[in-house]
């Protein structure tokens, strides 16, 4: 579990630096320059992801059992979390009104999916991992939407072309991910038996 914590401190804390310190964040950027800041945080970055996968891995060779929930909670977790993958194409597609309406959809859908995976699962490890992301996720959320209207950043407003696009390209990945890929790297297929 401590590498797993170490993991989300790493990661979580290179992504919250907005949050709490942007006034600092700005700072050190104009003084080391965009490109080593940029750097940096990949490096950071990247090692915390690395030590969640990790840590993960291995509370998952001894999990701490904490509550059996529900199978209802499963089916719900699906649904959230294909929502989740849309609102992160809606990310990332130009000029859709997913992102005109929320301004920050991908921050959005991960706070779907972690709050669909704490509700369809019970141990101790998915309850740090979920739970953290999900408390990021909130703050992210907020101090971004008071950075918007503090600077008084607009949106362009999206069209019906674009919102369908994002939508497919969301439902499409969510498939291939939720049929496919969660069973080869995370061992748990959502629709069938777990590995």
């Amino acid at each position: 579990m401590t590498v797993l914590i170490l993991g989300l401190v790493l990661f979580l804390g290179a992504h919250s630096v907005r949050i709490f310190a942007d006034g600092w964040r700005t700072r050190t950027v104009a003084r080391v320059g965009a490109g080593t800041w940029k750097g940096l945080y990949t490096v950071v970055s990247i090692a915390g992801f690395a030590l969640i996968v990790w840590g993960f891995a291995q509370a998952k060779q001894q999990p701490v059992v904490l509550w059996q929930p529900p199978v209802a909670m499963k089916h719900l977790n699906s649904l959230f979390t294909l929502l989740a993958f849309v609102l992160l194409a809606a990310a990332y597609v130009p000029r859709n009104q997913i992102r005109a309406r929320l301004h920050h959809p991908m921050v959005g859908g991960v706070k779907l999916w972690a709050f669909g995976h704490l509700l369809a699962t019970g141990k101790l490890a998915d309850v740090v991992l979920f739970g953290a992301f999900l408390l990021w996720a909130i703050l992210d959320f907020r101090a971004a939407r008071q950075r918007d209207r503090a600077q008084g950043t607009t949106y362009p407003p999206g069209s019906l072309a674009g919102t369908l696009i994002a939508v497919v390209v969301g439902v499409v990945a969510w498939a291939v991910f939720a049929f496919w890929l969660h069973a080869a790297w995370i061992g748990v297929a959502p629709f069938g038996r777990t590995l």
